[in-house]
This record gives structure tokens, C-alpha cells and sequence, in this order.
């Protein structure tokens, strides 16, 4: 997807809190139908990217932080640099953001996007994803993916292609240098004894769990030292399906 944390990252735009991955290896191009790309001109008018991925027909999951004046959504993309007959580039044209979303804690850091249903189709390469029920909650331990397309490295530029990580979910204890980490909301993921992490630029993408997705990019340390904090998916379930059912 700390007090170094609080000093770096909480000085610069909310939008520019995004997560990549480090240290993974890249996808089987298009085995991620539901991942998507988005390109985002903040409300400060910079141009910064996320990750986000499909849930409906009509709606994608991202993170609140991603959200700025205009996104644009790419799917059925794997390198971003070369576009194919696959790419369905769509404009949001609404961006829900949780009630609750704090830009200074990033609690409650979800937000739904809306997409015109006329202009997007599911194919082979552009599918949904599954999203965990209200009463699922994920234990430490487990290994978990993210996938996006971030940065390999602190100072390395964003990936052009999609790539994936394996993940450790930790213990609530792993995150206690977050002061704002709350383990009923988020998930505290990667062990910290290891250099693989999501990174800049892969903040919005899932952590997926045996094809659900549990997680969602949210926010990590400067340094990219592991864990990372993925906002859980399973509390926000009823707020989600009002959304979908009032579409």
C-alpha cells in the first residue's frame, strides 16, 4: 500500500499517499480481469495514479484518498505503456467517498466508483471480483496478494506492467507505530522481517485472500519497510450494498 510516517507522509496531499509493489513478480497479463487502472487529476490539479478493481458491473473500489476532480479508469489493461484492443478507458462519473473518511487518520479510507454502464462491457480480460460478507473477518497469519501497478522501489519509477506480491497478514501488534491503526477497520499486512510490500502508487488496488478481496491499499511507511495498512473490506459491507442496491 508510523512517526516517520506522520512526518513524510501526512505533509504532502492526501493524494499523494498511494501504494507498489516491491520486491513481487509480474502478473500473467490479464489473469486480474477485475484490476484497474485509474489516472486521477487531484483537486490540486497534479496528476497521480491508484489502483482500484471491479465489483459490479457499474462500480470499481478504490481508496478515498485516491479520489481528485476527474478519474479516468482504465481495464483490461496489463502494460500501460502499450495499449491493446482490450482497453476500455471509462471516466467516473461519480466518486462516493465514505461518510466517515478521515484524510489526517485515513480510517475509513473506501470509496465506490460510479461508471457509466453503457460504456462498459465484461469480457474475457475485464471481470468482477468477489467481496467478502459483513461478518468475515480475516485472521493474522494467512497469505494474502496485492497486485498494482506502483513502484518496485523507493526511489524506482512505477511499474508499466501489473505485478503481485505475497503478503503475510500480521498481528494488530505489527502496526502499533501506526498511532491511528484500528484492527477492527484495517489490516496490518507484511511481515516485517521481509522486504516485500506494497508501495507508492499501489494504494486503492485489493489485497485478495482465496479470490476474495479482503483489502484495500491504504497506506505504509516512507521507507517501504513492512507492514503496510490495507483498509478491511468486511465492516463497510452494508454500506456498500445500500450503494449497489440503490443504483
Amino acid at each position: 500500500m508510523q512517526t516517520l510516517f506522520l512526518l513524510l507522509a501526512f505533509l504532502l496531499p492526501p493524494e499523494a499517499g498511494a501504494e507498489e509493489i516491491i520486491n513481487g513478480v509480474e502478473s500473467k497479463p490479464h489473469s486480474r480481469p477485475y484490476m484497474a487502472h485509474l489516472e486521477i487529476v487531484t483537486d490540486r490539479g497534479y496528476v497521480a495514479s491508484c489502483g482500484g478493481f471491479l465489483i459490479s458491473q457499474e462500480f470499481m473500489m478504490t481508496a478515498a484518498h485516491c479520489k481528485g476532480r476527474k478519474i479516468t479508469v482504465t481495464l483490461g489493461a496489463h502494460d500501460m505503456k502499450q495499449e491493446e484492443s482490450t482497453w476500455q478507458k471509462l471516466e467516473v462519473s461519480e466518486q462516493i467517498i465514505h461518510p466517515n473518511y478521515n484524510s489526517f487518520t485515513k480510517l475509513n479510507d473506501i470509496m465506490l466508483l460510479k461508471v457509466p454502464l453503457t460504456f462498459q462491457h465484461l469480457t474475457h480480460v475485464v471481470g468482477t471480483i468477489s467481496l467478502p460478507t459483513w461478518s468475515t473477518f480475516t485472521p493474522p497469519g494467512r497469505m494474502c496478494r496485492a497486485a498494482g501497478w506502483g513502484r518496485t522501489g523507493v526511489m524506482e519509477p512505477v511499474s508499466d506492467t501489473l505485478r503481485e506480491v505475497k503478503l503475510r497478514l500480521m498481528d494488530a501488534r505489527a502496526c502499533n507505530h501506526y498511532f491511528f491503526y484500528d484492527h477492527n477497520l484495517q489490516i496490518c499486512v507484511g511481515n516485517p522481517r521481509k522486504t516485500r510490500s506494497a508501495y507508492k502508487g499501489d494504494s486503492g488496488g485489493p489485497l485478495l485472500c482465496a479470490g476474495v478481496a479482503q483489502g484495500i491499499g491504504s497506506y505504509r511507511r516512507g521507507d517501504a519497510k513492512p507492514p503496510a495498512v490495507f483498509t478491511r473490506i468486511s465492516p463497510y459491507m452494508p454500506w456498500i450494498n445500500k450503494i449497489l442496491k440503490n443504483i
